[in-house]
């Protein structure tokens, strides 16, 4: 199953934004804090250097990174995140600057980051591989890409309760939240299940042109944490 049109998706997410938060919490089971720091320190990348937070959402994951001392920056194409981003950087004191962009048309120069990050966004990209690369034009030679993200779960065990908590018990968390209205509880398992395999999505990512390529299950493989790395020899582009 390939992603909505981006205008469905925007009009779904910027519906959702107020509930954003609260829905990361119920699809990942309150772990996704964990994975987001998980994410971060695989990156390892030097301290103070650039960092793109792709599809940010409310800025979770932009925030981890501006807590750890780099230079953030924010960017989505659904307006109603960001202004729920920057408060959140304001309440915490942080600096990161916020973009609203498409992932697959990115407005940054070429070779401008140390690294990006993409946590749970890229299966709602309508193309994930013109995405994947621009994430590889906008990274320095020796950046890195990270991936966090819900793909088809191999495990039988984990694939069962996941089945059941997205059929039986998020429809209830529905009824109370306004998300429930607007199908987000019913798209987002059907994108998960639909999403490519994790070799597919290494495949992808070395069509991108990333090397290196990693694969880290977490929690069981509930979730995977994806990493490339840009060789050193790309070229830049003036």
């Amino acid at each position: 199953m390939s992603a909505p049109p981006g205008s469905v998706i925007q009009e779904m997410f910027g519906e959702i934004a107020p509930q954003y938060d609260f829905l990361n919490r119920a699809l990942s089971f309150g772990i996704d804090r964990r994975w987001r720091r998980r994410t971060v320190e695989g990156l390892n990348l030097p301290c103070g250097g650039a960092v793109l937070d792709l599809c940010c959402g409310t800025g979770d994951l932009a925030l981890e990174f501006a807590q750890s001392g780099f230079e953030v920056f924010g960017a989505d194409f659904t307006g109603p995140m960001l202004p729920l981003a920057h408060q959140k950087a304001e309440n915490s004191s942080l600096s990161v600057e916020w973009t609203r962009a498409d992932a697959q048309h990115l407005p940054f120069a070429s070779s401008s980051f140390h690294g990006v990050s993409i946590a749970f966004g890229i299966r709602n990209v309508a193309h994930p591989q013109s995405a994947l690369k621009e994430c590889f034009r906008t990274l320095k030679p020796g950046g890195k890409l990270a991936v966090l993200e819900f793909f088809p779960i191999r495990n039988r065990l984990w694939r069962g309760i996941f089945r059941f908590y997205f059929h039986h018990i998020l429809p209830r968390l529905a009824r109370v939240t306004r998300a429930g209205r607007t199908g987000a509880y019913e798209y987002l398992p059907e994108s998960v299940d639909g999403f490519a395999t994790p070799s597919l999505f290494g495949e992808w990512m070395n069509d991108a042109g990333f090397s290196q390529v990693e694969d880290r299950p977490l929690t069981g493989g509930v979730a995977r944490l994806v990493i490339g790395v840009v060789p050193e020899t790309k070229a830049i582009e003036e």
